[in-house]
């Protein structure tokens, strides 16, 4: 069997700003080195929705990745995500990411789809085109079952049939329906690798015999959901048990344990700032800023599982 390419921790990062909402170069720098100095991981995601690509100018998008390329220099590869309305944007922007050094794109679905939905027979459609423009892997982001922009299983399929579609980042938020997904690739496409994006529900969603995540969260704490993935790797389910407790109060003081959004991310964004790993905690609008009582419960959270001291902050 073909060796995935894909496999293990894949931290989708933030994007620090300064204070007139420009990217801050020398934060970025600084966090994408601290995440990828960690064992276990296995490349760095840029322009996520961690990263808040929606708010991120075309220029912006290609300078994240050149950025991050330029610091990490080869040691592991930079996934960007890739959000556009339109095919022919979606192709100018993959290309964009290859010139910048991207060596993966997290192809995201029209977002027009959400609203509106889409004609079945375009979402195939839509994954080719953009990957036969460019010659790095492209990786399916699946978004929850409940949104007008799933694929259902079928789609799936048709899509990691593409020659550089190398991957499935799996997001349906619907248990039931991501084990029928899990089985189906397995089953049909035994060399795509399968990665979850479940931040909320990452033990029960490994446990599937994947072949690792793609998660916001492991930018925050790269070491434990290294140990997570690890520990189910290694069937010791008591270990991962362990470690899934620590990640489970941390998840409560940032995502209040819903999905990840706007708020979510901007609450990720106070708790890095609190711990001294980025220069502002500033998102972009119309995020709005955290309240004070938001600050606490994260400032607590923190506390609790000792990643900042009672002096910070």
């Amino acid at each position: 069997m073909t060796q995935k390419k894909w496999q293990g921790v894949y931290p989708a990062v933030l994007l620090p700003f300064k204070d007139d909402y420009s990217i801050d170069e020398e934060s970025f720098r600084s966090l994408v080195s601290w995440v990828a100095g960690h064992e276990g991981i296995e490349g760095i995601v840029v322009n996520g929705h961690t990263g808040e690509i929606s708010s991120l100018l075309p220029h912006e998008r290609a300078e994240a990745v050149r950025i991050a390329v330029d610091e990490l220099k080869g040691k592991i590869p930079v996934i960007s995500g890739l959000s556009a309305e339109g095919t022919i944007e979606a192709v100018q922007h993959a290309k964009a990411i290859q010139e910048a050094g991207g060596e993966g794109i997290l192809l995201m679905p029209p977002h027009s789809w959400l609203r509106f939905g889409m004609q079945p027979d375009s979402t195939v459609e839509f994954f080719k085109d953009v990957a036969a423009s460019v010659d790095i892997s492209v990786i399916v982001h699946l978004y929850p079952t409940w949104t007008k922009a799933t694929y259902n299983t079928e789609q799936i399929l048709q899509m990691v049939s593409i020659p550089n579609v190398d991957a499935v980042k799996i997001g349906n938020r619907d248990m039931g329906q991501y084990e029928l997904d899990v089985k189906a690739l397995k089953k049909n496409a035994p060399d795509v690798s399968i990665l979850t994006c479940h931040d909320e529900y990452l033990l029960p969603t490994l446990i599937q015999g994947i072949d690792g995540a793609l998660v916001g969260f492991a930018s925050f704490v790269p070491n434990l959901i290294v140990d997570l993935v690890n520990a189910v790797k290694n069937n010791d389910l008591p270990e991962a048990r362990e470690v899934y407790d620590k990640i489970y109060e941390l998840k409560h003081a940032v995502y209040k344990m819903g999905e990840p959004s706007s708020t979510a991310h901007a609450r990720m964004k106070e708790a890095m700032f609190q711990r001294g790993l980025i220069s502002s905690a500033l998102a972009r609008k119309p995020v709005l800023p955290l309240t004070d009582q938001d600050k606490e419960e994260i400032r607590n959270g923190l506390l609790s599982v000792g990643l900042v001291k009672e002096t910070v902050y």
